[in-house]
C-alpha cells in the first residue's frame, strides 16, 4: 500500500475512532472499542472502502501507534486523543522525573497563565523525549518544547497514565510545573 493511501486511512480512523464515530453510524463501547467488521462496513457504506488487510497494515505501520486491535482482533480503538467520551482504563503510573510537551509560540501566553489544558481532548498529551515533543509541536508551525516537572507533580498528587503507545496523559499541567525555553 502506498504512503498516500496509508495516510488517508489513518486520518479516517482518527476522525471516526477518536472524534466522530456517529458520523458513519459507528458505535464505540465505554472503553473506545469498535467492532472491526462494523468499522469496515460503515466506511464502505460511506464510500470509503478499505480492506481488513489494509486496516491491519495501517495499525502495524503507524509510527505513533495510534490504534490497537483487541487480542482477538475483533475490535479496534484509538489509543488516546479522543474527544468523545471514553474510559481507556489506563492505570495510574508514576511518570519519569521530566516529560515534554510540544506546542507553538502563539499558545505560550495562555499556557503561562493557565498551564496545559486538555482542550477538547480528555487529557493533556506529554512525550517522554524532546524529539517526539518537537515533532508534535511542529504539526502547527515552528515547535516550542516545554519541560514538565512530572515527577514533582506526581509527588504532589497529580495522576499520570500512559497509553498503550507510550504517550503520557495528565488531566492538566499547572504553570508552576512548566519550564519555558528562553
Amino acid at each position: 500500500m502506498n504512503e498516500k493511501r496509508t495516510t488517508r486511512i489513518s486520518k479516517y480512523l482518527a476522525r471516526h475512532l477518536r472524534h466522530d464515530p456517529a458520523r458513519i453510524g459507528l458505535s464505540l463501547d465505554a472503553q473506545g472499542w469498535a467492532d472491526t467488521g462494523e468499522l469496515l462496513a460503515a466506511a464502505a457504506a460511506h464510500n470509503f472502502r478499505f480492506t481488513r488487510e489494509e486496516l491491519e497494515e495501517v495499525v502495524a505501520r503507524n509510527d505513533k501507534k495510534r490504534y490497537a486491535f483487541s487480542e482477538d482482533g475483533l475490535r479496534i480503538r484509538a489509543n488516546q486523543g479522543h474527544t468523545v467520551p471514553v474510559e481507556l482504563d489506563l492505570p495510574p503510573l508514576a511518570p519519569p522525573a521530566v516529560l515534554f510537551h510540544g506546542t507553538v509560540a502563539r499558545t505560550l501566553g495562555a499556557i503561562r497563565t493557565e498551564g496545559l489544558l486538555p482542550m477538547a481532548r480528555h487529557a493533556v498529551h506529554l512525550s517522554q523525549d524532546r524529539e517526539t515533543a518537537t515533532r508534535v509541536g511542529a504539526r502547527r508551525g515552528r515547535a516550542v518544547v516545554l519541560t514538565v516537572a512530572s515527577g514533582f507533580m506526581h509527588t504532589e498528587g497529580h495522576v499520570f497514565r500512559r497509553s498503550e503507545n507510550g504517550v503520557w496523559l495528565a488531566e492538566a499541567v499547572p504553570p508552576r510545573y512548566l519550564t519555558f525555553p528562553d
